[in-house]
């Protein structure tokens, strides 16, 4: 990893921005995932990446993990902030609600990532990937 002399302050980072490098880190793991998984043909990586990577997805983990209370009350607090952020676009395949709560999501896993807590950040990412694979 490139390393910067400029140090960002997670806690104070917009929510968007930590949606935008969470969402980055989520397709990394699913890339990884599927491969390892044996799926290799690139049309159905795809359309399997898909089911992880999207709004809908994403909506139903976060709902799973706040049901078995998961997220720790700061990680609680991210996503809330990332949940409630306003991003000025309207989802196109997706409603306001379901978009929000995925936004809430990658907004948790960027700033696990950015606060270097690799350990929390695979956790949340193997629940992620489990609660997917059992629908």
């Amino acid at each position: 990893m490139l390393l910067y002399d400029k140090k960002l302050d997670e806690k104070q980072l917009n929510s968007l921005a930590l949606a935008y490098m969470g969402d980055a880190v989520l397709e990394i793991y699913v890339r990884r995932h599927l491969l390892y998984s044996g799926k290799v043909r690139p049309n159905q990586l795809h359309r399997e990446a898909t089911k992880y990577v999207s709004a809908k997805g994403q909506a139903k983990v976060v709902h799973a993990l706040i049901e078995d209370e998961f997220f720790t009350p700061e990680e609680f607090a991210v996503m809330k902030r990332g949940r409630n952020a306003k991003s000025g676009s309207i989802p196109k395949n997706t409603d306001v609600q379901t978009y929000r709560y995925s936004t809430g999501f990658e907004a948790v896993l960027g700033y696990l990532y950015l606060t270097e807590d690799e350990k929390r950040l695979e956790e949340i990412i193997q629940a992620a990937l489990s609660i997917i694979e059992k629908q």
